[in-house]
């Protein structure tokens, strides 16, 4: 029996009649038009603005254009090829400069090189900038270099932000900056983020490319069951509908809705470790 196709990742859309190839017959076959997030873009599950947030684009992201609908594009992300809707004037035909990638959790993209400038632009980790035409300029003992963001726009940005991450990588040292970041259904940046968001960021850190959500991720991990090993500082810890990032043996750092924000608990202490503990399915690791 074949499985059904996945409509995270499938596109297919019944009322529209548009579907990938091969589309069945008398439907739009969909062809894939390269494109990218001028800015953070959120992806929806349809194309209303009321509807729920499935995922986010950053800005620079590369996407996939499958289809224009009134103010609306249907996408795909390039990185884990995951489906939304997001608004067209959100995304870029014109392939942006991406020789820079932004490292702070949180930044802002100036007027001119001087924290006093306006701020023409919200970035974040993993954000694509191009470096502009120009001289680096120092104020202060600050470094600013001229940008090009991802809708063309020149700014400034402070070299501190796009500088290097440590080396080697500290897994828990890196997820441990996301605390107290709040909690977004389907948000993918420090602005706001959900619980499989936050791990395919940390681990995009750490140069492991992770699904967007919960069950892919338990899917491409390799599976160890509570009682097989201890779980190691990375590992990633699974329940029904959720997952987080162990520290420790015991220390769980997860984007949850029950604080609103990313926090640590440890599994099977107080009243929220416990119904963790207790709802545990296992942990993955990445492949040896």
């Amino acid at each position: 029996m074949i499985p059904p196709a996945d409509p995270r990742l499938q596109a297919h859309d019944a009322r529209r009649r548009w579907a990938q190839p091969p589309a069945p017959p008398g439907w739009r076959e969909l062809t894939p038009t390269p494109a990218w997030a001028r800015a953070r873009l959120s992806l929806r599950a349809h194309p209303e603005e009321d509807a729920a947030q499935v995922s986010e684009a950053l800005p620079g992201e590369a996407l996939e254009q499958l289809a224009v609908d009134g103010a609306w594009t249907w996408v795909r992300t390039a990185h884990d090829r995951y489906l939304g809707w997001g608004r067209a004037d959100g995304v870029t035909l014109t392939r942006p400069p991406g020789d820079l990638t932004v490292t702070a959790l949180r930044a802002h993209a100036y007027a001119g090189p001087r924290v006093s400038r306006p701020r023409v632009a919200e970035l974040c980790f993993g954000a694509r900038l191009g470096r502009a035409p120009g001289e680096a300029v120092t104020e202060k003992g600050r470094r600013w270099c001229p940008v090009t963001l991802p809708d063309g726009e020149e700014a400034w940005v402070q070299e501190v932000i796009v500088s290097p991450l440590p080396r080697p990588f500290d897994v828990g040292t890196f997820a441990r900056r996301f605390l107290e970041v709040p909690y977004v259904w389907g948000g993918r940046s420090a602005w706001g983020l959900d619980c499989s968001g936050l791990t395919q960021l940390v681990y995009a850190a750490w140069s492991r490319p992770l699904p967007r959500d919960a069950d892919q991720q338990e899917a491409a991990l390799r599976r160890l069951a509570p009682s097989q090993e201890p779980p190691q500082p990375g590992d990633l810890a699974f329940f029904e509908g959720h997952v987080g990032l162990m520290l420790g043996e015991r220390e769980l750092l997860h984007a949850n809705a029950t604080h609103m924000r990313v926090t640590v608990e440890r599994l099977g202490e107080g009243e929220y470790g416990a119904r963790l503990l207790a709802g545990l399915r296992g942990y993955g690791r990445w492949p040896a």
